[in-house]
Order: C-alpha cells, then sequence, then structure tokens
C-alpha cells in the first residue's frame, strides 16, 4: 500500500533520532555535519536546559475553559478534567504537556491520538513517538495522519481531526522543523568546542611538547614488538612517553630523558584557547535559537531590574507564540463543533502561571489591574488559584480622573464647594 511506503520511508529517515535517554549518546537530531559524525544535541547543556525551560513552563500553566464573549469560565468539563489530571492512565498532566513540547522542540512534531468515547468526548490522549505519524494530502486536498496506535499497536489512517498535532515552524504548514535542525550549525560548533575542552583537559595535564634529539632516528632499525610486529624507532619512543607520562595520574610526573633527548613544551592555557569567550558565545547562540534569556542559562550581566524585563520578553517573545497554535490545536480538535460555536468555549491557559515564582512582578501587575478596576479581589485571588472572599467581587477606580465632557462641570462644582467654605 502506498501509505505502507509512506511510513516505512518515514521510520527510516527518523530510525536514529527517537526520543531516549537510555543511551548515553545523549538525543541525536539525526543531522549529519562535519565528516559524518552524527549531532548529539542533548549532550550539551546549553541545549538541555533550553528545552527543559521552555518544556516546563509549557507544562505548567493552568488550563481552563472559558466563554469565549463573557470571559466566564467552565467548571465542569471532562474535556478540562482530562488536560488537568491524567490525560492518560500512565501520565499525569505536567508529564504529558512536557513530553510532547519536548518533542515539538527536538524533532518540529508533537503528536498524539485523541481516544473518545461513544458520544464523541475525548477520554484519553496518546502521545506517539517522534516518527511513528506522518501527516499527508490526499488527491483532494484532505488532510490525513498514518500511524501506529502506541497502546495497541495498531497501524492505520487517522481522521486529521483525532490527531493533536503541535507543530514548531513550518515551511509548508503542514509539518514542524526541529529546532535542533534549524540550529544544526550552531551546536554542532558548540559541540566541537565541548569535544576540545574535553581533550585539552584529558591531555593537557601531562607534558606536550616536542622531543628532539641530535640523533638522526630514520636511519636506526625497526623495532620488533612483543607480538612479532615492526615499528619504527620515532613511533616506539613516542608510544613509550605517552605511556609513562599521558592522562590524569600521570601528570606532573618528572621526566627522565636519555640519549641527549631535549623537550620542549607546547601548551596552551585556559585563556590562551579562549574558553571562557567561546562558550559564552555559543550559550549565546543558543539561547538566541530558543529565544531564551541569558539569565536562565547563567550568562551574562544579570540584575534584578533586568531579570524582570527579560522575564517579561520571555512570556511575550517566546511563550505566547507557542501557547497562542496550542490553544487553537486543543479547542477545535478536543471541543465539540457545538462547543465551539453555539457556547463560544474555548481552551486557554494561564500564562501567569510563569511568573508564580517572581513575587514582585506578580504584585506590580495585579495592583496595576485592580487600581484601573480591571481585576476585583476575587479575580486575583483566582489567579492564585485562593477561594472568594466575602465583597471581594467588587471593583475599584480612582477618582482622580474624569470623563472629558465632564471636567468642565466638575470643575465647577468643585471651585463653587471651595468658595462657599
Amino acid at each position: 500500500m502506498i501509505f505502507d511506503k509512506l511510513f516505512k520511508k518515514k521510520n527510516k529517515q527518523v530510525s536514529n533520532r527517537r526520543l531516549t535517554l537510555d543511551s548515553p549518546e545523549g538525543w541525536s537530531t539525526g543531522q549529519t555535519l562535519f565528516g559524518g559524525a552524527e549531532l548529539q544535541a542533548m549532550k550539551l547543556p546549553a541545549v538541555n536546559a533550553c528545552i527543559e525551560i521552555i518544556a516546563d513552563s509549557i507544562a505548567k500553566m493552568p488550563i481552563f475553559i472559558m466563554d469565549s464573549q463573557t470571559r466566564e469560565r467552565v467548571v465542569d468539563s471532562p474535556v478540562l478534567d482530562l488536560l488537568t489530571s491524567r490525560p492518560n492512565e500512565i501520565m499525569t498532566a505536567f508529564d504529558y504537556f512536557k513530553l510532547m513540547e519536548s518533542r515539538r522542540i527536538a524533532y518540529g512534531n508533537a503528536y498524539a491520538i485523541i481516544i473518545r468515547d461513544k458520544w464523541g468526548i475525548p477520554c484519553e490522549l496518546l502521545p506517539v513517538e517522534a516518527g511513528y505519524m506522518t501527516p499527508f494530502i490526499d488527491d483532494k486536498g484532505k488532510l490525513w495522519y498514518v500511524g501506529t496506535n502506541p497502546k495497541t499497536g495498531e497501524y492505520r489512517k487517522f481522521w486529521a481531526c483525532d490527531i493533536i498535532h503541535y507543530k514548531a515552524f513550518s515551511t509548508d504548514g503542514i509539518e514542524g522543523v526541529s529546532y535542533l535542525k534549524r540550529g544544526a550549525m550552531v551546536i554542532e560548533a558548540a559541540l566541537q568546542s565541548q569535544k576540545y575542552e574535553k581533550n585539552f583537559y584529558a591531555n593537557g595535564a601531562r607534558l606536550t611538547g616536542v622531543l628532539t634529539t641530535e640523533t638522526d632516528l630514520t636511519s636506526k632499525p625497526d623495532i620488533v614488538t612483543e607480538d612479532g610486529s615492526k615499528i619504527s624507532i620515532k613511533d616506539a619512543i613516542r608510544a613509550s612517553w605517552d605511556k609513562i607520562y599521558s592522562g590524569a595520574d600521570n601528570a606532573y610526573r618528572t621526566a627522565v630523558l636519555d640519549f641527549g633527548m631535549k623537550y620542549t613544551p607546547i601548551s596552551a592555557s585556559n585563556k590562551d584557547a579562549q574558553f571562557i569567550e567561546s562558550k559564552a558565545a555559543s550559550i549565546e547562540d543558543i539561547g538566541r535559537l530558543f529565544n531564551i534569556p541569558l539569565y536562565k542559562l547563567g550568562v551574562g550581566t544579570q540584575t534584578y531590574a533586568s531579570n524582570v524585563q527579560a522575564s517579561i520578553e520571555y512570556m511575550q517573545r517566546t511563550l505566547s507564540p507557542i501557547v497562542a497554535p496550542i490553544e487553537q490545536e486543543d479547542t477545535y480538535k478536543l471541543l465539540t463543533i457545538d462547543q465551539r460555536t453555539r457556547l463560544n468555549l474555548q481552551i486557554r491557559r494561564n500564562m501567569m502561571g510563569e511568573l508564580r515564582g517572581d513575587w514582585a512582578s506578580r504584585a506590580d501587575w495585579y495592583r496595576t489591574m485592580s487600581d484601573i478596576g480591571a481585576y476585583s479581589v476575587n479575580d486575583i485571588r483566582k489567579h492564585e488559584d485562593d477561594p472568594d472572599v466575602e465583597g471581594g467581587d467588587a471593583r475599584k477606580a480612582s477618582l482622580n480622573y474624569v470623563p472629558l465632557h465632564m471636567w468642565e462641570d466638575l470643575s465647577v462644582k468643585r471651585n463653587e464647594g471651595g468658595e462657599q467654605q
């Protein structure tokens, strides 16, 4: 079948980039760069941190369903229970959304099969491993998905409305492109720097340099080793030297030179190799790739004021563009047509949850919204997951500002009141 060929082709492309932390090789993007070395992006702490930061931010956001016209929240909903308790029998809501966001970033696409009850209401969400679900458009222009149900092992074609699909940046609107693929060159350069640093510390603690002698070694006969093979005298001297002085265990040993040999060290300090500068540059580039503020990665000049501003920008520039399509996808595929059109319901996320650790920013936000009359005390307590209090529904507003068309009358009355006194 054409679907079998399509599925096998897709599986072959992604066979080396399944999401797993079992292998010490880390998380592979499937990219082959620089002489065929496979890119192991998750071995970079900065990349790992960026994925963790974004995935945790998305996973911890409170989810609610509201009427888009009245802004009233819907409390009793099986879909809401599914999204806030256990999307499936194995995962908590946090685990589910963190996994989905991690896959969206790492592979460009995150898929979940919607299992419905006999009334068509979603009752379970099953994440599908990368490479086991493929979108395609048939000859009539209709979108379908071909993949395997992870619970039953059944391979089949799915309606688009039965597949949750979160995608990263897309060039065709159908499939997303992995963050790691887009930043492969940046990440590979950082990996090469990391390998160079590892080799520096692994080998730099020993004596490194050039052994010289006035004797012409090329005229010397080869040396027969214990296994009967022959090596040149140069290779024998080099092997003997490395055996005695290589590795951290042999660091700072005193060298004893025979036969008029001289050792000329060739060493480089961390400053000369510019480790700090190169590592900072690679972390900054990785931070830009993921739109992560540098203070979250532990680099850059950090002050309280700048970090507060960076937190706001992180919500606006990084999280908001991720949350918006997720809300739209969930609303369209998890709610019925009647709920979306007649009841005007939407599935939303409260991004204020991201500021729960920033007391000052939250206090300033609530104070501003309260002063302009947008929030009541109970509105604020609702955002903090606290119960309502008596009299907390009243809103207040400052009397220092009045509409312009009333300004002249109020000014005259105030002046008249002052004259009477």
